[in-house]
């Protein structure tokens, strides 16, 4: 789950790293112009990349600080509409850098990137001069970073950027996070900032770091949560559920083969029973994008004659083509015979005759 800006700056703030002094407001008339820096940023908090190309950061100062910030708050960055916006001092920045981690995950090790020039245009340095983002990895094990790795990565940088490097490797491993970021990390008069943060956090851990909700489900989503199904909206008109995530991958990896576009990824789990399958049915063809619904199971624990219940109960409207094989494959295949619903024999071509219905 994506954190924001704020949050994740509260969180870099307790493993020591300094941020710039501000407050999170959501309706303009909470701002106490008396507490507010002479001169402030005021940034959106949404969760979009290139939030300050887009207008999301707007310069200010104790004047006109209550206008900006209710500019902000009555407009979207990237169809996304600000809720809260949040006030900072404006660092005197002498120069700025760029650092995240994250995981390497072919050799399951966490890697620190660090470039000497960082801001909203690192991509585009990157992609020109590769050279100028070193990276190093080392065994997770570690409770901090070894000194000759930050020696090596932060070159010519002052120590007080490797402590900062150093505390958000603390982040990093505290949060249980797939990305921990600062860009721009910045050096100032009086010290060393965290300008901006982003901060991932991995979505099996939630409930560890005290997260009841995950913010970056869709409705949809959440209710594939509830019934304990693993679902992703993909956008495509084919719709589908399979059971095992291999054979729901292979699935959508043959309808891109065939030229069509998969709406969802749902995987019913093994040993779904006709209620199970019912609600997967019904989900996906809550969909506005499905055309058709692809159903692909293997009865090895699961039912096929349950699994035939099961989209016979949804009643959905949306054609539902089924290739079912396994365990009472038969009984399965003869209830849907009964009720009019398509099947075909192997995945090829359930697939294929998906892909003809949405051409």
């Amino acid at each position: 789950m994506k954190l924001l800006e704020y949050e994740a700056k509260q969180l870099f703030t307790k493993e020591g790293i300094s941020v710039p002094k501000g407050i999170i407001v959501s309706k303009p008339d909470e701002i106490q112009k008396d507490a507010i820096p002479e001169k402030v940023v005021v940034k959106a908090q949404v969760d979009v990349g290139g939030r300050g190309k887009a207008g999301g950061v707007l310069m200010a100062d104790r004047e006109t600080v209550t206008e900006t910030a209710k500019k902000l708050l009555s407009t979207q960055i990237k169809g996304v509409p600000v809720l809260r916006v949040l006030i900072e001092e404006r660092l005197d920045i002498q120069h700025e850098y760029y650092v995240s981690i994250t995981m390497d995950r072919a050799k399951k090790q966490p890697v620190i990137l660090f470039a000497e020039t960082g801001g909203m245009d690192i991509e585009e340095t990157a992609r020109k001069n590769p050279d100028a983002v070193r990276s190093v990895s080392f065994n997770p094990l570690l409770p901090d970073v070894p000194g000759f790795l930050l020696r090596e990565l932060c070159g010519n940088a002052p120590s007080d950027i490797q402590k900062t490097v150093n505390r958000l490797y603390h982040v990093f491993c505290h949060k249980d996070a797939l990305l921990a970021e600062i860009n721009p990390l910045v050096t100032t008069p009086a010290g060393v900032y965290a300008a901006d943060a982003k901060l991932i956090i991995d979505d099996n851990s939630l409930a560890r770091q005290g997260i009841a909700v995950n913010r970056d489900l869709t409705e949809r989503e959440r209710e594939a949560e509830k019934h304990g199904f693993s679902f992703v909206e993909l956008g495509g008109t084919i719709g589908v559920i399979g059971n095992g995530a291999g054979l729901t991958m292979s699935t959508l990896d043959l309808i891109e083969y065939y030229g069509g576009k998969a709406a969802d990824f749902l995987d019913v789990g093994g040993g779904a029973d006709s209620e199970r399958v019912m609600y997967a049915v019904r989900l996906v063809a809550s969909v506005p994008s499905v055309k058709v619904i692809v159903v692909n199971l293997l009865g090895g624990i699961t039912r096929c004659d349950e699994v035939a219940r099961g989209i016979i109960s949804a009643g959905v409207s949306v054609p539902v083509i089924v290739r079912i094989a396994g365990t009472n494959a038969d009984e399965g295949r003869k209830l849907l015979r009964e009720k009019g619903y398509e099947m075909l024999d192997t995945m090829d071509h359930v697939v294929k005759k998906a892909v003809e219905v949405t051409a």
